[in-house]
């Protein structure tokens, strides 16, 4: 759970009132363990993770069109049932054009109507497929670059706009690697990703086919489509670098970067675009690009256009006809994900409905779901979880008192997030009419760009929300040190207004803690209070710091994932650190909120201690194809559920004693090889 840069897409009389949460929403009871979703037979010591979610695994198997299915997948499965609600019943509502419910109903209808979409065939993308074919120079073809930016639609890079690192109070325009539609620079390089790249290859050549392509044109496509995604591999700064917050940080004025690389005519892009050439930016890989301007002298016009085109193809695929859909979701979900069975059409369109009216929809959602109660009880637990963390700072054996107090410093900045957005987004500038469903998508797209755009050289909006209350997700974020928790993720099994104590603590104040310690991970610890990149660690203390995190680098290197494949430490190293020090955190904000108070009696033959880290592993619940294992190892910074429980716990001193794990248990790791950071 972390901040990514993240690019999707109100009122009126209706729900111009909505204050969010007026009246009290009561749920039916949830258990706060269920017995049933454990795994009896298994000791705690032999297998954590099979031990406590071994029952729900096997109670919830992998349906078709899944190809992982955990608490999240099912919490979103709720989220979107209740969203399900929402619009339907909007459509019910005022249908005037332009208002709220209007634009939920079409876009949502338009989705669902498979005989239009069927009929339309590729004609909703055809006006623009000839526009690329007509390109004649490469003016031309770095507005045309600009102009896909602008939709959403993102050959060799990504321009948007984000808070300054060094200088977070102010938004700045950067420009981001990408131009990979299989997504990470291994499928090209590795030799073991020959048959995902095969497919892929039939997948490029089956939308050129349908958008009216001879067999001969459609093979000259797939060439010229992956004679330029090999050179944008090569080109491309690997994952472990990514996260190297200072490397990926270079300011300049747009001038100055207009003379300086020849990757495309960036006066004209930058016009096109909408970003003042005079204006500062941040080039995030500067090699990259330099790389590919080179790389790229030896490449067409004409298979630039090829390569224009089909990027424009597979965004659309989606919400094309259904030749288009089954193409895309025989690649993506089938070879890549090894799903066996597309969603359903209800849960496809409603989830593009949500992306392009996600507040609208959330404003809705907060009004009809979310309990204030929910809301106070987190604030309470954030500032326990805060004071904890500020206890494990001060007492760390390996920190200076210099660099302990800059910490302090930062975490009692910290910005906090629980439920929903004060202010809600202005939906009356997005225009859904009843054209084609891809045109609604185009200018949903749209509008988040020129949303996007409007702050370039303006203030950093601090009540911003990253994500929709309706997200089953929370995160962290270093510009502005906030961290945020959605209402959709405030429901059991992470939090549980029935539960004890420590099942909360053990669930949604592991959450909270998490995303404190992003905060002070390897990326997060690069930031400032003030949300700017800078160093405040004494140089002793930050090679103490790599000490430790390396030795949990190596810890997650050695876990086998796959037959001969094994997990990556050091780009999962961020999610690794929050983990274990959400755990850490709150358990000890769970011990400091029974100070004066009697220690429960067990429940059910377990211990406070006990339950807590049985509530923490059970959200990790799941199951999981091997196609989805590989594909999540490649460009997942998280570690696969099991591990982020297994390899996790193993390092943290009270869980042996909560369990009696002893030497000799699988789940035993000598003292001597145990590390906590935070």
């Amino acid at each position: 759970m972390r901040k990514a840069m993240i690019a999707s897409a109100l009122l009126i009389a209706g729900i111009a009132g909505l204050t969010g949460c007026g009246n009290e929403k009561k749920s039916a009871s949830v258990p706060a363990l269920d017995p049933t979703n454990m795994d009896l037979s298994v000791k705690p010591g032999t297998d954590f993770y099979q031990f406590a979610n071994g029952g729900w695994m096997k109670n919830n198997p992998l349906q078709a069109q899944y190809s992982r299915y955990g608490i999240f997948d099912r919490l979103g499965d709720t989220s979107l049932d209740q969203i399900r609600t929402i619009v339907n019943e909007a459509a019910s509502m005022d249908q005037t054009q332009g208002g709220i419910p209007q634009k939920i109903t079409t876009l949502y209808q338009l989705g669902m109507d498979s005989v239009t979409l069927n009929a339309q065939g590729a004609e909703p993308i055809r006006e623009e497929l000839a526009r690329i074919a007509a390109i004649k120079n490469d003016k031309e073809l770095a507005a045309m670059i600009a102009t896909l930016h602008r939709e959403g639609i993102f050959p060799y890079f990504v321009t948007f706009v984000d808070a300054d690192e060094k200088n977070s109070t102010m938004n700045i325009p950067a420009l981001y690697q990408s131009g990979l539609g299989m997504g990470d620079r291994d499928y090209y390089l590795s030799e073991e990703s020959k048959e995902i790249k095969d497919a892929y290859k039939e997948y490029i050549r089956t939308l050129f086919t349908l958008v009216g392509y001879s067999a001969e044109q459609a093979d000259e496509a797939v060439k010229a489509v992956l004679k330029i995604e090999d050179k944008i591999a090569d080109a491309s700064y690997s994952r472990e670098v990514l996260r190297d917050s200072h490397k990926n940080y270079n300011k300049m004025t747009g001038t100055e970067w207009v003379n300086s690389n020849g990757l495309l005519d960036w006066n004209i892009y930058f016009d096109t675009f909408g970003v003042p050439v005079a204006e500062n930016i941040v080039v995030k890989q500067t090699g990259f690009f330099n790389d590919l301007a080179k790389a790229m002298k030896d490449v067409t016009l004409d298979e630039q256009k090829l390569y224009l085109e089909y990027n424009l193809i597979s965004a659309a695929a989606p919400y094309l006809s259904d030749d288009f859909v089954n193409a895309n979701f025989d690649f993506f979900g089938r070879a890549m994900s090894g799903r066996e069975e597309l969603q359903p059409r209800w849960k496809r369109a409603l989830n593009t409905t949500d992306g392009a009216l996600s507040e609208a929809l959330g404003q809705l959602y907060v009004e009809k779901y979310f309990p204030a109660s929910s809301k106070e009880k987190m604030l309470e637990m954030v500032g326990n979880l805060q004071t904890a963390l500020s206890e494990r700072i001060e007492a760390l054996p390996w920190m200076s008192d210099e660099t302990k107090a800059r910490a302090q410093e930062k975490l009692a900045a910290f910005r906090v997030k629980i439920g929903y957005p004060d202010t809600w987004r202005d939906y009356s500038a997005l225009d859904i009419k009843d054209d084609s469903y891809w045109a609604n998508v185009r200018r949903s797209n749209i509008f988040e760009m020129d949303y996007m755009l409007s702050q370039v050289g303006k203030p950093v909006d601090k009540d911003k929300w990253l994500m929709s209350p309706q997200t089953v997700n929370a995160y962290y974020n270093p510009t502005t040190n906030e961290i945020c928790f959605p209402a959709a993720i405030l429901q059991p099994p992470f939090f549980n207004p029935d539960a004890d104590d420590a099942v909360n603590y053990g669930a949604i104040g592991v959450v909270i803690g998490h995303e404190m310690t992003h905060g002070f991970d390897d990326q997060g610890r690069n930031y400032d209070k003030d949300g700017n990149l800078n160093d405040w660690w004494t140089a002793e203390d930050a090679a103490r710091f790599k000490e430790r995190t390396d030795i949990l680098v190596e810890q997650f290197n050695a876990v086998e994932v796959a037959p001969g494949v094994y997990a990556n430490g050091s780009y999962t190293l961020g999610e690794n650190i929050a983990d274990q020090g959400g755990l850490l955190v709150s358990r000890m904000a769970y011990e400091n909120s029974l100070e004066g108070k009697e220690r429960p009696e067990p429940i059910d033959g377990y211990t406070d201690a006990q339950r807590f880290y049985i509530s923490y592993a059970t959200v990790w619940a799941q199951n999981i194809r091997p196609e989805e294992i590989l594909r999540l190892t490649k460009i997942d910074p998280h570690s696969l559920g099991k591990n982020r429980v297994n390899v996790t716990l193993r390092n943290i001193d009270d869980f042996y004693t909560a369990f009696d794990i002893t030497e000799g248990d699988a789940m035993y790791l000598a003292p001597e090889k145990r590390v906590n950071v935070w």
